[in-house]
């Protein structure tokens, strides 16, 4: 059962009715507004260094795997310090200290940092967790606030001026490799997807922080739900998990349609273009397209290809007929998205996992490895490298996926943000 806890408040009321419609300027969620990693920005730097093409540098509070997000002036991002640090931390969990970051977009200072102790018990740091940390879920904004989630440690709500509005529990489960799904936010709702918490995704009440609906019986899906647009000028929220993928009511939390899926769990984000959906996942790595708008079970119906090729952990992007993404494993992909044939398929010059997804932008393709710079790609049917930028002055893990905004790149490591503009 979901505990509340709720602060009086005032707030300004959101009534925008899809996420798209959020100024081209920012980047609210996790992959953007529209939740696809694409940008209409142009300009954009293709080689950049610690000596160029860095506007500013900011040292973080504490570690986190979280990507930035941007409203008006101001930067989100989540972290974590007090526990949990290094494999072999001796301290105290219950010292660990939750964090949503405020920064300046034009000059990279701190706003403001505020925090929150665990709600629940602290998952034990392992490897795995180490590997990624405590602040995974990458955060969403409007005009009403910012709102975080941290796993067993629930939802977070702040103000733009960092005053906290409500927290809410969703759950204590947890699993391997902890939490890594994100906020969405979708009208008057944060909707959140507390698969690996509770087995539920919940829609919250921005104002207060009170379930709006929930669904449960979401099986092994660390995936971030996506708000689609359906024939007639409706919208579904989906949500891809281990063996189903659903279409729900996004208003009422109504399932609408299943359509047999990926037998394994679930991390990829789905992505639409022009009434299509591309479903990645499963060790395995398999990718599957899908019509939304259906009723029942449409797996006979509106199920249109399925390929044993995608990947475990990273998201794509569609471009001119084409998926394009990094899987987990270093190697570049490109799809023909008519029927799922490889294009290509190129290693990457890294040796190590990839955490990030990429990021469509000034037709280029931006594929951050974990510890050897940022590749730049071509945004082509062919594999052409454009670049490839290190920042060799800061030796920490790059984990989470670049923000763009007009005509710069926000990108983030456990220890630092950088903004990076052509100059």
């Amino acid at each position: 059962m979901s505990r509340i806890y709720p602060l009086v408040i005032l707030l300004v009321s959101f009534s925008t009715l899809h996420l798209t419609q959020v100024g081209a300027a920012d980047w609210s969620q996790f992959r953007g507004p529209s939740g696809n990693g694409i940008s209409n920005s142009t300009g954009l730097p293709t080689e950049w260094s610690a000596e160029k093409n860095i506007t500013w540098k900011t040292k973080l509070p504490g570690k986190g795997s979280s990507s930035p997000v941007l409203f008006g002036n101001q930067i989100f991002l989540t972290a974590y310090s007090g526990y949990g640090l290094a494999l072999e931390d001796e301290g105290n969990p219950s010292d660990l200290r939750l964090h949503v970051i405020s920064i300046n977009r034009q000059n990279g200072e701190i706003m403001w940092d505020e925090s929150v102790p665990p709600l629940n018990q602290v998952q034990k740091i392992t490897k795995r967790i180490v590997d990624h940390g405590y602040a995974s879920g990458t955060p969403a904004c409007d005009e009403s606030g910012v709102y975080a989630f941290f796993g067993t440690s629930g939802v977070v709500a702040y103000d733009l001026k960092g005053k906290l509005k409500w927290r809410a529990d969703v759950g204590e489960g947890t699993a391997g490799f902890g939490s890594a799904s994100s906020p969405i936010i979708y009208k008057d709702l944060v909707i959140v997807n507390a698969s690996i918490e509770s087995q539920t995704v919940y829609a919250l009440h921005k104002k207060n922080g009170e379930i709006a609906w929930k669904a449960e019986n979401i099986m092994k899906a660390w995936t971030t739900p996506s708000i689609v647009d359906v024939p007639g000028g409706k919208q579904e929220l989906v949500v891809n998990q281990k063996s189903q993928i659903f279409g729900f009511d996004p208003d009422t939390g109504k399932k609408l349609w299943t359509c047999e899926g990926i037998q394994d769990y679930v991390v990829p984000v789905v992505v639409q273009n022009e009434g299509i959906l591309y479903c990645l996942g499963g060790r395995s790595n398999r990718s599957i397209a899908v019509r939304p708008g259906g009723r029942g079970d449409v797996t006979k119906t509106h199920k249109l290809w399925e390929v044993n090729i995608g990947a475990n952990v990273t998201s794509p992007v569609y471009y001119n007929g084409h998926l394009y993404w990094a899987s987990d494993r270093g190697i570049a992909f490109c799809l023909n998205a008519k029927n799922g044939e490889v294009v290509y398929k190129n290693r990457l010059p890294t040796k190590g996992r990839l955490y990030a997804s990429i990021v469509l932008a000034d037709e280029k393709l931006f594929i951050t490895t974990r510890d050897n710079g940022v590749v730049v790609l071509k945004a082509a049917p062919e594999y052409v490298e454009l670049a490839r930028n290190e920042i060799t002055t800061d030796e920490n893990l790059f984990n989470a996926s670049p923000a763009v905004s007009e005509g710069s790149i926000f990108l983030r490591t456990h220890g630092y943000l950088y903004r990076i503009t052509n100059k």
